[in-house]
């Protein structure tokens, strides 16, 4: 199985080296786990900037009604 790190998306060829950093649920099934070099296991950005960008609206339009 080839595992791809979601930082530099290069090929981990060694299994030692493997992390996983996160889960990600999938709609129908069991979901993925997500791997990085354990270098590059502090880069991964867990976070979509868009989703991440559009949240802090919401929440700034939130505070601002109360």
């Amino acid at each position: 199985m080839t595992r791809v790190c979601r930082a530099c998306d290069e090929p981990i060829t060694d299994e030692a080296d493997a992390v996983i950093v996160a889960h990600e649920l999938g709609n129908s099934g069991p979901g993925w786990d997500i791997w990085a070099h354990r270098d590059h296991a502090d880069d991964v950005e867990l976070i979509d900037p868009d989703l991440l960008r559009i949240m802090c609206r919401i929440w700034a339009a939130q505070a601002a009604v109360e």
